[in-house]
């Protein structure tokens, strides 16, 4: 296959072509050609303001296969991953059963075999996500798992918690926890405040976070290691975070991109689409996080992809399922909070994810194989149930049009574009 890339701005921090607009011919899988204008007879790829850079990667999607396929199965999630600008996704362990053997970790490898998408599995820090007893970690790294995390749920055991930063530093391996206290969340379906008392739900505190975070950064100081903080989601999380990685520790985390652009006040008509774990919260909390997106004491922006079938939806607030199907409008969501700046923080979903994972970072240089992702900010498309590629339409954005279009991806030699119908 050989095809051309008509005038794209080029956006990649390692290389000096950074933000530069070149012609991009690709032949069999490779950057065989990149310069000012390339005659080329064959399939042009061009868009408005078309910009690429390496290929976009999700460090935290839930597929629910094997277990509960009617959600989300590996080949609809790759579908809605790729058509999101994803060649890369590394996926929860809260499967059925859940990911803690070498056979479970190898069900995914045997998928990217045949799969443009790359899965890289995340695997459970302990049997059954249960948090009490913990997984052969070196076995499972050995078999590819990329990370270690209870995934849906948070690692409450402490000592469990300081055992696994301990033990992980044997092969550098990286824990992945979601700071929650359960026994200040239990019952509870959303932010805990003005709002959440004015509709009569039972709210979740931000304490409840940041205390845990509070917790285990004391223990990484103690114990050193690798930890990993998913899905932060208040102002104090984010300062202790700060505060942590001034001293030198060895943190990073993400923060969803839908936290980016939702607050507790969205939820007064009881959308059940809006209804996430951790939830949303105050506007000073959605500021506090895209200052640090932006200042770099957030790494990582995810999708935080966690679809559901309408029965795990359509019911009311307090009966519904935590999550929404986030990751094929990623980047329309990044581009309405970020705009123009978006192009300053594509590393949160291109390289930083990568690094985090000791993973080898793609090159957009002649001679590389093509690892991209195309998009333009000025792509205008309909959320629909024609466009859609998940299995779940639990979106607050389902049925909209939405400014910001992923024209396509290119990896392992193959081509996928988006074709939106109107």
């Amino acid at each position: 296959m050989e095809f051309l890339i008509r005038a794209v701005q080029i956006l990649h921090s390692d290389s000096p072509l950074h933000k530069s607009t070149k012609d991009i011919l690709i032949s069999n899988g490779r950057i065989e050609k990149i310069a000012d204008r390339i005659d080329f007879v064959g399939q042009v790829i061009s868009a408005d303001n078309l910009k690429c850079s390496i290929g976009w990667f999700d460090m935290r999607a839930h597929y629910y296969d094997p277990g509960l396929e009617y959600k989300e199965d590996i080949e609809s999630g790759a579908n809605t991953a790729l058509a999101g600008g994803f060649t890369d996704v590394a996926i929860l362990p809260n499967t059925n059963p859940v990911v803690s053997s070498k056979n479970a970790v190898s069900y995914y490898q045997k998928f990217n075999r045949l799969s443009q998408l790359n899965l890289h599995p995340i695997a459970a820090l302990t049997l059954g996500c249960e948090g009490k007893e913990l997984t052969e970690m070196i076995d499972l790294n050995h078999a590819g798992a990329v990370a270690f995390s209870d995934g849906l749920k948070p690692v409450w055991h402490t000592d469990i918690l300081l055992k696994s930063l301990q033990y992980l530093q044997k092969f550098n391996g990286l824990l992945i926890n979601k700071a929650e206290d359960l026994h200040l969340t239990s019952f509870a379906h959303m932010h805990e405040g003005e709002v959440s008392t004015l509709m009569g739900v039972k709210g979740m505190p931000s304490l409840s976070e940041s205390l845990m975070i509070q917790r285990d950064l004391k223990l990484l100081e103690y114990s050193g290691g690798r930890l990993h903080f998913s899905l932060v989601s208040c102002a104090d999380s984010v300062e202790l975070i700060r505060t942590a990685k001034s001293k030198g520790l060895n943190v990073t985390c993400d923060v969803g991109v839908n936290y980016l652009k939702y607050t507790d006040d969205a939820l007064h008509d009881y959308d059940t689409n809006l209804k996430v774990n951790p939830p949303y919260r105050l506007e000073s909390d959605r500021q506090a996080l895209i200052e640090g997106v932006k200042d770099g004491t957030i790494d990582v922006i995810v999708s935080d992809h966690n679809p559901h079938d309408e029965e795990s939806k359509k019911l009311e607030f307090d009966l519904a399922d935590f999550g929404s199907s986030n990751q094929q409008a990623f980047y329309s969501l990044a581009s309405d909070i970020f705009s123009d700046e978006l192009d300053n923080h594509i590393e949160c979903f291109t390289k930083k994810p990568r690094s985090i994972l000791n993973l080898e970072v793609p090159d957009i240089a002649e001679g590389s194989d093509a690892c991209m992702t195309l998009f333009t900010p000025n792509g205008k498309w309909s959320f629909d149930k024609i466009n859609n590629k998940s299995k779940s339409v639990a979106s607050p954005l389902f049925n909209k049009n939405l400014n910001g279009s992923v024209v396509g991806v290119i990896n392992k030699g193959q081509l996928h574009l988006n074709n939106y119908e109107d």
